[in-house]
Formats: C-alpha cells, sequence, structure tokens
C-alpha cells in the first residue's frame, strides 16, 4: 500500500448544515454532491474532503452505534478491484482487522474497510469516476 490518502470522510449528523457550514461560511468550493447524502469539496492536490451522512458513513464502514466521536475514514484509491483485493490483503496481513470486506458499492465503485490498531477506518476503494490530473485536480 502506497503511503497516500485520496478521500478524508467525515461522517456528519447533517449534510446540509456541513454544506453551510464549509461552502458557505468558509467559502470552499464544492466539487459534488448528492444532496442529503453527501458533499465532495476539493481541499488539497488530489485530496477530497467528504462530508457523508454519518448512518450511511457507518453502516458502510462497519462501525456500530455512533458514539461521542464522529466517524472518520481515510481512503486510499485505487486503478482496480484487484488492486483493491490486493491492499486489503497486505493491510490484514499486517495485523489490520478487516471491518468490511469490498464489495461493489451502491454508488458504482469497489471498496472494503480495515481498522488499524486504534480502531481508525480505512477505506480501499476503486472508483471508476476518480481521476486525477497533472496539476492536482479531482473529477469525481
Amino acid at each position: 500500500m502506497q503511503p497516500r490518502v485520496d478521500f478524508i470522510s467525515l461522517g456528519v449528523r447533517s449534510v446540509d448544515a456541513s454544506r453551510r457550514f464549509y461552502a458557505e461560511g468558509l467559502g470552499w468550493p464544492v466539487h459534488r454532491e448528492f444532496p442529503g447524502d453527501v458533499v465532495f469539496i476539493q481541499v488539497n492536490h488530489g485530496l477530497i474532503l467528504s462530508l457523508w451522512d454519518a448512518a450511511q458513513m457507518h453502516a458502510e464502514a462497519g462501525v456500530g452505534v455512533p458514539g461521542p466521536v464522529p466517524c472518520i475514514t481515510l481512503s486510499h484509491n485505487l486503478p482496480s478491484t484487484e488492486a483493491v483485493d490486493r491492499v486489503m490483503a497486505e493491510a490484514a496481513s499486517a495485523g489490520a482487522t478487516i471491518v468490511a470486506a469490498p464489495v461493489t458499492q451502491p454508488w458504482g465503485g469497489y471498496s472494503g474497510y480495515f481498522a488499524d490498531p486504534d480502531g481508525f477506518r480505512w477505506e480501499v476503494a476503486y472508483n471508476p469516476t476518480w481521476t486525477v490530473d497533472d496539476a492536482g485536480k479531482v473529477t469525481v
């Protein structure tokens, strides 16, 4: 697994309120959104901040009932489903706990989740719409 983070996903109580804060309050440009479900904001070279409905995020990432600390995932995007399976196997060999085996997701990609020794979730994903150009601009 390359040392790289492509997405930082925050499980938020209200996608609309978070959108107002980040996009309208802070002036961060919305890259793409699915109202009420998720908002993508490009925050750096090849890096997206995802504001995701917490209940949906918890379900997909294999997190139980939300606790006092909101859910956060770090995402590692890869060019194929085979690469996702390979990296998930590497993570398991390194001692990660596989919390959600890779599957085809309703959003059209293929992803799974592992937890590091402290329980932080890593999403390992193939997203057929994900590209980063030479300038670092993401297309999702």
